[in-house]
């Protein structure tokens, strides 16, 4: 019985806390790239503001504030250097390509995409490798320029420095210099030719040009990041909430909000005033334990989503960024429907698993023993507590192979269907006359509606079929009556259906009765014990080794028709290798 209990621990498992430590990870992250923007912000602002202090200019909006600097910086070294055309190229890593980027002067911008050479290659990718400057007077016949772009822009003569950003201690040594680019001054006004202290006025320009796109590209990476999080954040399919050590909501997903019927307006509010009443007690509970450093927090809350109990496990931890600071509370809400019910049935297969396995052991004990004790039984009393021995006997090898082939399936293993040629008819009358014996409160019918020929079947596990499903209408019309079977012929397919006169099941568990351990759970059946294995072994037998469809129409208190429809001939290679 090992695959039992395989079976009864792999369900215990499931109510255990689910572990998912990747969330509180992807929070930290996301508050790291807030702070990281706001860092940023300010930096670029306080460049902004000096460049435009010095200037003597009015300031603008703290995030436009470094591209309007940066293109009036350009300008301003356009005036001084009096240059036709400035051009700035900032270096891709993953092209290995220097690319024209904007802001530029005397260029338009739609025409800067174009502007691009390899980082190898010319006086830029010269420039850039060496991080010295560079100054050429016929960009026509020089040798040098020959790999740059320069007939785009009609460049004739000009000047291309290193855009360098310094890394400083805290005494303002340099410890670190890259080199992030080049930026280029082409074409001197009036014929003239650019000298040595334009190059080093260029230079000395370019060390701000360096440092606010060196910001820029920063700020637009981690802004790119964050998004790339919150996406992340968004998508998950758990719920997610964080709330800050003052009780607020500082992040919400998409998930957590459809949990609690809320919208993305519950930012910033108190996480009081935006959940139902029902579950803030329960989620109040959870967070402060949390807030308290508790550790292992968890628990289970119910809630009604469109007027569907849905069950859901509250896990709830500190979060604190690297530094330590505490940025509240994370609580994930993992949705535990259906393990729940899971956890549910199989404490109810267990108890119906154990009657149903004790029933017939009880039986044979009873029996055997009253035959060890007394002699005197007559050999037609022996005869008849024989058969009933016999009886339980095949009762109980049926119930340990419903459980052993219930495992198969779970594992994906083979029930090794026996493909032959079956006389459908002979076997249907061989079953209804077998199940005819076993009931004396029923009238088993058989109705043929057509000629049935021979068919390509397991014959076994067609027996199987027919016989649970008898064996199911019998239990489930314990006040006896007539059950009938019915066989036709339609199109190149066996149509069977068991009809019975019993108890009905309710529509919302029609489509759930060949799940695994479903019952109907009302006061009817649950004096009718069972393991819930028999139709959902009755699924696979006809679907997966058949090829076939089964289904049920029911009304409660009126009874049931289960029928099952499978093809005369079936592709033999093709049923086996679904069954390998």
């Amino acid at each position: 019985m090992s695959d039992l209990s395989d079976m009864i621990g792999a369900t215990e498992s499931m109510s255990e806390p689910i572990e998912l430590p990747e969330s509180n990870e992807l929070l930290k992250q996301l508050e790291d790239a807030k702070n990281r923007i706001q860092e940023l912000e300010t930096r670029l602002s306080s460049e902004s503001r000096q460049h435009a202090r010095a200037e003597g200019q009015l300031e603008v909006t703290p995030i436009n504030e470094a591209d309007v600097t940066l293109r009036r910086l350009v300008q301003r070294i356009a005036m001084i250097l009096q240059a036709e055309k400035i051009a700035i190229m900032f270096y891709d890593r993953e092209r290995g390509e220097l690319i024209g980027i904007p802001p530029a002067y005397g260029i338009e911008e739609d025409r800067l995409s174009l502007f691009r050479v390899r980082a190898t290659q010319g006086v830029s990718g010269q420039v850039f490798r060496d991080s010295e400057p560079l100054i050429f007077h016929d960009a026509t016949n020089d040798p040098r320029t020959q790999k740059d772009p320069f007939s785009l822009l009609h460049v004739s003569n000009g000047i291309t420095v290193p855009l360098v950003i310094e890394r400083r201690d805290e005494e303002n040594r340099v410890i670190e210099r890259t080199t992030i680019g080049v930026l280029h001054a082409f074409n001197k006004r009036h014929g003239e030719d650019f000298n040595d202290e334009d190059v080093r006025l260029l230079e000395r320009m370019a060390r701000n040009v360096g440092s606010i796109i060196a910001n820029l590209q920063l700020y637009r990476e981690v802004v790119e990041e964050r998004e790339e999080l919150l996406q992340t954040f968004e998508s998950l399919a758990a719920g997610l909430m964080l709330v800050s050590p003052e009780g607020r909501i500082s992040q919400i997903n998409a998930s957590a909000r459809a949990i609690f019927g809320i919208d993305a307006e519950a930012l910033g509010k108190n996480y009081l005033d935006v959940i139902r009443d029902e579950n803030r007690d329960q989620l109040r509970e959870v967070l402060q334990s949390a807030m308290r450093g508790d550790e292992n927090i968890s628990q289970d809350i119910v809630v009604n989503i469109a007027n569907v109990e849905r069950h859901y496990q509250v896990q709830a931890a500190q979060v604190r960024s690297d530094e330590g600071k505490d940025l509240g509370v994370v609580a994930i809400f993992i949705d535990v429907t259906e393990i729940r019910m899971i956890d549910k049935m199989k404490s109810s297969f267990v108890a119906m698993a154990s009657h149903e396995l004790r029933t017939p052991l009880t039986a044979i004990k009873g029996f055997v023993s009253t035959l060890l004790m007394d002699d005197g039984f007559s050999n037609e009393e022996r005869r008849e507590f024989y058969m009933i021995i016999d009886q339980e006997c095949d009762r109980l090898t049926r119930l340990i192979n419903d459980l052993l082939n219930t495992s198969r399936i779970e594992a994906g293993e083979s029930l090794k269907p026996n493909y032959t040629r079956v006389d459908a008819k002979a076997l249907l009358e061989k079953v209804v006359l077998i199940q005819r014996q076993s009931t004396h409160k029923h009238q088993i019918k058989l109705d043929i509606r057509s000629e049935i020929p021979t068919i390509i079947a397991d014959e076994d596990k067609l027996d199987q079929i027919l016989t649970n499903l008898l064996n199911n209408a019998i239990k489930y019309s314990p006040n006896g009556g007539d059950i009938t079977v019915h066989a036709v012929v339609e199109d190149d397919h066996l149509l069977v259906g068991v009809e019975d006169q019993g108890l009905g099941i309710p529509k919302d568990h029609q489509a759930k009765v060949f799940d695994k351990f479903h019952r109907v759970n009302n006061e009817d059946n649950r004096r009718i014990y069972g393991t819930g294995l028999g139709l959902y072994l009755v699924k696979h037998l006809v679907e997966s080794v058949h090829m076939g469809k089964i289904w049920v129409e029911s009304e409660v208190g009126k009874g049931s028709t289960f029928l099952f429809r499978i093809p005369i001939e079936i592709d033999i290679e093709n049923a086996k290798a679904i069954n390998h």
